[in-house]
C-alpha cells in the first residue's frame, strides 16, 4: 500500500471515528446504555463506611465532611449561598478556596421566598418522578442492626418514604427496586440499565437515593418541622453533558427546600463522576443521612425533602405569565436549558477538529493542506461572486458578440463540408 492510499485510509478512519462519537453523542437519550465517560471519565468515587474527608477553607474552618474522596477542581455550595473550590487535598484533608457568595443560589433564594403554591396541582399532566437505588445494600446502623445487606438495605425504606410523600402530593412515581450488588465502581454502569429503564416512561427527574458514610451521626441530625431528621445532601457528577442543568435544577431543589424546611438539604456537592445524570438535566443523587443515624431520621428527612420536589419540577402548577427565568419551572418548555450551547460547541468543535486532522493527513503536510484549503475557499468565492461580475459587463459583452461572425447551423450541409477541410489541413501541418 502507497503512501497516498495509506494517507486516505487514516484519514477515512479518523472521519469515521470522529462521526461514531458524534452518534453516540445525540442518540445516547434514546440508547443510553453505553456511557462514553465510562471509557474516558473518572469511576464515581463513592463513600467508604467509616472514612470521612475533612474540607476546610484556607484559614482552617471546618467546611463540611463526607466519605468519599475528594479531588482538586471539586466544589461546594452551602445552603447559605457560599461557593467554594477545592484547591488541594492532602491525605483525608481537603482545602477549599472561597469563591464568593453564588448568585444563581441568591436569587432562588429570594424568588422561592415569596413563592405562593397553586392550589390546584397538575401532576396529572406531567410524566412520574423516577426513583431507583445504585447502592442497594446501604443502610442504618442503629436500626438494621448493620451499615450494610446486601439486596435489602435499609435505603429501600428511605426510598419507599420519598415516593410516598411524592404520590401523597400527587406526583406520579416509579420506583424501582431492582438490586445493583456489589458496592463497588462497577455500580454505577449496572444501575444505568435500571436508570434507562425508568426513562421509557419518560420521567420528569430521576432520582437515585443513598446515604453518607461519615461516622459522625451529629453531622446530619437536627430538628426541623418539629421533629428529629437527618438532613440531606445532593451530589452532581462534573464529567457529564449535563452538568450545568444537573447543577441548576440541585440549586432549585436546595433553595426552595430550605425556604420552607431550613434547612433540610446540607449543601450541594459537585464532584468528579457522571453518576448517570447525562440521562436527562433533572437527574439527581441524593445522600439521606450517613450510616450512624437511625432509619426514622432518614425517612423524616427525605419526606421534608420531597415535599418540594413537585413545585421545582412544576407539577405543582404552572408559573405565572411573564416570570423571569428563574422563576420558571424546570418542566417548562420555555425555560432555558442550562448548558445548551456548551454542548452544541462541544460538538461543532469536534466536528471541525476530525475534519481538519482527516485534511492534514490525506494532504500529506499542514502547508499543503492550507494550500488546498486556500484553494477551495478561492474558487467558492470566485463561483460565489463570479455572477456579478459578469452582470456588470453584460452590455460590453454583447456589443462583443454582435460583432462575431455568424455561423450556420451544423444541420449546415455545406458548413459540415467547411469544417471537415479545415480539420484536413490541421492534420497536414
Amino acid at each position: 500500500m502507497n503512501r497516498a492510499r495509506m494517507r486516505v485510509v487514516l484519514g477515512l478512519f479518523l472521519l469515521l471515528t470522529g462521526l461514531t462519537v458524534l452518534t453516540a453523542i445525540s442518540v445516547y437519550r434514546f440508547a443510553p446504555v453505553f456511557s462514553p465517560t465510562a471509557l474516558f471519565g473518572s469511576p464515581e468515587n463513592d463513600h467508604v463506611d467509616g472514612r470521612a474527608t475533612i474540607v476546610k477553607d484556607e484559614k482552617g474552618n471546618i467546611i463540611t465532611q463526607m466519605a468519599r474522596l475528594i479531588s482538586s477542581g471539586d466544589e461546594i455550595f452551602t445552603a447559605e449561598g457560599k461557593h467554594y473550590r477545592i484547591i488541594r487535598v492532602h491525605g483525608n484533608t481537603a482545602y477549599a478556596r472561597f469563591t464568593g457568595m453564588d448568585r444563581d443560589l441568591l436569587a432562588y433564594r429570594e424568588f422561592y421566598s415569596h413563592l405562593s403554591v397553586p392550589v390546584a396541582a397538575a401532576a396529572g399532566k406531567t410524566g412520574p418522578v423516577g426513583i431507583y437505588h445504585t447502592h442497594s445494600d446501604e443502610s442504618y446502623l442503629p436500626s438494621d442492626g448493620a451499615d450494610s445487606i446486601p439486596f435489602h438495605g435499609g435505603i429501600y425504606q428511605v426510598g419507599q418514604a420519598f415516593s410516598n410523600k411524592l404520590q401523597n402530593t400527587g406526583v406520579k412515581v416509579n420506583y424501582d427496586k431492582t438490586p445493583h450488588d456489589p458496592h463497588d465502581n462497577a455500580a454505577y454502569q449496572r444501575s444505568r440499565r435500571t436508570a434507562v429503564k425508568l426513562m421509557q416512561s419518560n420521567p420528569i427527574a430521576l432520582f437515585d437515593v443513598h446515604r453518607d458514610g461519615v461516622p459522625d451521626a451529629g453531622f446530619y441530625r437536627r430538628f426541623i418541622a418539629n421533629r428529629d431528621v437527618t438532613q440531606t445532601r445532593l451530589v452532581v457528577g462534573r464529567e457529564n453533558p449535563n452538568m450545568q442543568a444537573n447543577l441548576d435544577f440541585a440549586k432549585r431543589l436546595m433553595s426552595y427546600a430550605n425556604s420552607i424546611h431550613k434547612p433540610i438539604v446540607k449543601e450541594i456537592f459537585m464532584g468528579k463522576g457522571n453518576y448517570n445524570q447525562d440521562l436527562m438535566p433533572t437527574a439527581m443523587l441524593v445522600e439521606a443521612g450517613t450510616y450512624t443515624n437511625t432509619k426514622g431520621e432518614a425517612e423524616k428527612g427525605i419526606d421534608l425533602l420531597a415535599s418540594a420536589v413537585p413545585v421545582v419540577l412544576g407539577a405543582a402548577g404552572p408559573a405565572r405569565p411573564n416570570a423571569p427565568e428563574y422563576g420558571k419551572p424546570l418542566t417548562d418548555r420555555t425555560a432555558a436549558t442550562p448548558g445548551a450551547w456548551k454542548s452544541l460547541a462541544f460538538i461543532v468543535g469536534l466536528t471541525i477538529l476530525a475534519g481538519g486532522a482527516f485534511l492534514v493527513i490525506s494532504s500529506g503536510s499542514l502547508n499543503k493542506a492550507r494550500q488546498r484549503l486556500t484553494g477551495f475557499w478561492g474558487r467558492e468565492f470566485a463561483n460565489f461572486f463570479g455572477p456579478r461580475q459578469i452582470s456588470k459587463n453584460l452590455p460590453q459583452v454583447r456589443e462583443k458578440a454582435g460583432r462575431l461572425p455568424h455561423y450556420r447551423s451544423v444541420n449546415d450541409p455545406d458548413a459540415n463540408e467547411i469544417d471537415r477541410d479545415h480539420l484536413e489541413r490541421i492534420r497536414k501541418d
